[in-house]
């Protein structure tokens, strides 16, 4: 009898840890992501809330006033110029990302494939990386001289006699904003490629190359099915910052060519605040929709 007392307590004691911890563990997943959850409400959610509401507010040229009124949306989505805006930039968006993804996959593939030592590979990716190391200003201001009329490319092709006279198109056109854009945008597509093309397991190849497949075939077959992650990635990037890019459209182009940037960079300088958020809240949308495609396309679950 007097085990059995003495032996209660303590069955009752180790019985206890448990359901403390049972009543724990359903807050413990909300307590780890509150403060991940508190950072993107205060830096994501609420400025974009805000950006909504401004949307719907009226103005003249004096001052805005807190109303709700959709003209704002009217007047931007009634408007030939918004439309043309847009598909000029929806251009911009589709020659570029044509370009980096054709560069991007053939440069990760020659680091990923060709270099045989992960050491060598870093060093590589390393000089990928050198022209990062300067603003995206400095690194379109370095095309000038060089696309100019007077400039490196076009008094070459003179003096060899490949034209007769300088090419006009090479700065302050579309060719130049494109240009310029693959150089600033094409490494985002660089790297999730490669990151992806160098966890493939190279006994796939093999395989592939043992039961008779071409070069080709292995590339078509093989390498890019399973580089889809990374290419859905990197398009996720360059898609979202050619989208909202308007620096280098406006001095690129010398402005002859627009954009939703840039005519939302125009519409708040001259303080236009809420036909500027209802442009960026249909930019937001237009975003939003594309990535929503692309992921629809590919999981990207699985490089996450």
């Amino acid at each position: 009898m007097t085990v059995a007392a003495d032996a209660s307590p303590t069955s009752v004691e180790t019985e206890a840890p448990p359901r403390k911890r049972r009543l724990a563990l359903p807050l413990a997943p909300y307590l780890q992501a509150a403060p991940l959850a508190l950072i993107l409400g205060a830096f994501l959610l609420l400025p974009i809330a805000a950006i909504v509401i401004v949307s719907f507010w009226d103005y003249d040229s004096v001052q805005i006033y807190p109303a709700f009124v959709t003209l704002n949306y009217e007047e931007s989505l009634g408007s030939w110029v918004t439309w043309s805006t847009f598909l000029n930039t929806l251009k911009f968006v589709a020659i570029v990302w044509a370009i980096t993804l054709v560069v991007g996959f053939w440069v990760a593939y020659f680091l990923a494939f060709h270099v045989r030592t992960s050491k060598m590979q870093t060093v590589l990716f390393l000089v990928c990386t050198v022209p990062f190391l300067t603003s995206n200003i400095i690194r379109m201001i370095s095309w000038v001289p060089f696309l100019g009329r007077n400039g490196l490319l076009n008094s070459a092709l003179v003096e060899l006699g490949i034209v007769p006279a300088p090419l006009e198109f090479l700065l302050f056109s579309e060719f130049a904003v494109v240009l310029a854009m693959v150089h600033l945008y094409a490494l985002f597509m660089v790297t999730p490629i490669f990151n992806t093309l160098v966890r493939i397991d190279r006994s796939l190849v093999e395989a592939a190359r043992d039961a008779g497949a071409s070069s080709w075939q292995i590339l078509t077959n093989v390498i890019i099915p399973l580089a889809k992650p990374g290419i859905a990635i990197g398009s996720i990037f360059v898609v979202t910052l050619v989208l909202g890019d308007f620096i280098t459209v406006r001095f690129m182009s010398g402005g002859q060519s627009a954009s939703m940037g840039l005519m939302i960079a125009n519409q708040i300088s001259l303080l236009q605040y809420p036909a500027a958020a209802a442009n960026a809240v249909a930019l937001l949308i237009l975003v939003l929709l594309m990535m929503a495609a692309i992921l629809k396309i590919v999981d990207i679950r699985k490089e996450l």
